[in-house]
């Protein structure tokens, strides 16, 4: 706790307190079902602690969430106070990698514990829990009153009677996600000190969907644990839902290796060419905004965007000396230097998810006149994504201050790019970035070491403003443009 400011342990306590108030009326209600409630907390446990242990060889990467659908069952199945005891011992046993470890624990089973009893009590007030017991009846492992199943009735007048306990479980389910939302941006800005406009900034639509998935699982096991088929029928709806989320924690780890992957080459060529620190992203950004302009599909913008953020790491073969070397190249060191786009096409022709990236990274310094290198490719001939990146790199270099130039405002750089359009570059590129800039400004985010996120599908906020080009910050003066084009080397 010693680590957390004041507010956010006042917060956690709070969130414990109103935990306790939330559990304490099924520990002093005798009819509190305790061998279900038992169960289904045993069964979250298991499915929480799934990810602690290693199964078939790796453990559950962090980050993929709980495991939420028994919640919710128990949010369909018993009182809201008994739900509320469900979600403790998983919420405990959540995996956390950050410190503070335990009191991250303590946090996350309270404010499960807060959802579920909210969730609870708005599927009670829509009539959810008569809506269940009365079209399933209290089978094999139920614990409400009998219904019509357990009496003899027509099994189809049960299905007939199942619809209508769909809407009070997508509010409970609703409920269940805002509360939670609610709580982990108020942590975030109490804990971290954020500003409370971007504490929730992006929690409710990532979270929104995955949510009401697990409510639907929810209700199908609940509705099979109150069938006359019981508990075994009700952990077979588990078993589907649980592997798929296996899978996707599959993938997730697939990504984080993707992205590791990338930041591991980034850095490597910002280390070996200090002067251009964080040029590599800035690219991705800007190719990135152009992809978004052309309209792209998503999976086409990331793809594009990996190509920018990479499209220099050819450099890692070049001599140091040259990248930092002050004042121009002779002839030889341009040849050199000009090798760079071969050499990046080599380094990543083995890894098979950059896919269409790496023939932007090989023809990114063509020209569409065919004066570039290294092929001469001429128009059509130079693929799509490398003339985004061309852009992209071309106007970043511009603007950015180098050991060989200063940097220039945007504008300039913009009314470089396009009286250099038709002939070095792509005049439908340069016309995106321009309309792109023109409508969301140039705010280059570079993000530190540790938490670097280089697949992504936005360059810019959707909501983000718009300002003119008058309104960026003044730059000090720059040296004319190069007559050989936009990039004030023609090989950087």
């Amino acid at each position: 706790m010693r680590v957390l400011p004041p507010t956010a342990r006042a917060y956690v306590l709070g969130a414990v307190l109103a935990a306790a108030a939330c559990a304490a009326p099924a520990l002093a209600d005798s009819s509190t079902p305790w061998a279900a409630v038992a169960l289904l907390a045993v069964l979250y446990l298991g499915c929480e602690l799934v990810k602690v242990f290693p199964v078939l060889g790796s453990r559950v990467p962090e980050g993929i969430g709980s495991f939420f659908p028994v919640v919710l069952a128990a949010v369909f199945l018993l009182p809201p106070a008994a739900a509320a005891l469900v979600a403790l011992p998983g919420g405990l046993a959540q995996t956390v990698v950050q410190r503070p470890a335990r009191v991250r624990r303590v946090w996350h089973a309270a404010q499960q514990a807060i959802a579920a009893w909210a969730a609870g009590q708005a599927y009670a007030l829509l009539g959810g829990r008569e809506a269940l017991a009365g079209a399933a009846g209290s089978g094999g492992g139920g614990s409400g009153p009998p219904g019509r199943a357990a009496q003899g009735a027509d099994p189809t007048a049960w299905v007939a009677d199942f619809p209508y306990v769909m809407l009070p479980a997508a509010v409970a389910a609703v409920a269940f996600c805002l509360v939670l939302t609610a709580l982990d941006g108020a942590i975030l800005a109490a804990a971290e000190r954020r500003p409370a406009r971007t504490a929730w900034n992006g929690l409710l639509p990532r979270s929104l969907v995955p949510h009401c998935v697990h409510g639907l699982a929810g209700l199908m096991m609940a509705v099979m644990w109150r069938s006359p088929y019981g508990l075994p029928a009700a952990l077979l709806v588990l078993l589907p839902m649980y592997i798929s989320c296996w899978v996707f924690a599959q993938y997730h780890r697939e990504r984080a290796a993707h992205r590791a992957t990338i930041r591991a080459l980034v850095q490597a060529v910002d280390i070996k060419d200090r002067y251009t620190r964080g040029h590599s992203e800035r690219v991705g950004q800007a190719s990135a905004m152009i992809a978004r302009e052309l309209g792209m599909a998503d999976g086409r913008m990331e793809v594009v965007r990996i190509a920018g953020i990479l499209h220099d790491v050819g450099k890692l073969g070049v001599p140091t000396r040259l990248l930092r070397k002050d004042g121009p190249l002779t002839p030889e060191e341009r040849r050199v230097i000009e090798l760079h786009p071969e050499y990046g096409h080599e380094m990543v022709r083995g890894i098979g998810f950059l896919g269409e990236a790496r023939s932007a990274i090989l023809h990114h310094h063509e020209r569409v006149d065919g004066s570039g290198y290294p092929y001469g490719l001429t128009g059509e001939q130079i693929p799509v994504l490398a003339r985004v990146v061309a852009v992209a790199d071309s106007f970043d270099a511009m603007t950015s201050t180098r050991s060989y130039s200063r940097a220039r405002p945007v504008e300039t750089a913009l009314a470089e790019l396009r009286r250099c359009a038709g002939s070095q570059f792509d005049p439908a590129m340069v016309r995106a970035l321009v309309a792109a800039i023109g409508r969301h400004g140039w705010h280059p985010v570079v993000t530190s070491d540790d938490d670097l996120q280089v697949i992504s599908g936005s360059a810019a906020p959707a909501d983000a403003p718009a300002p003119g080009l008058g309104a960026l910050p003044a730059q000090a003066p720059r040296p004319a443009p190069a007559p050989d084009g936009a990039e004030a080397r023609g090989v950087r």
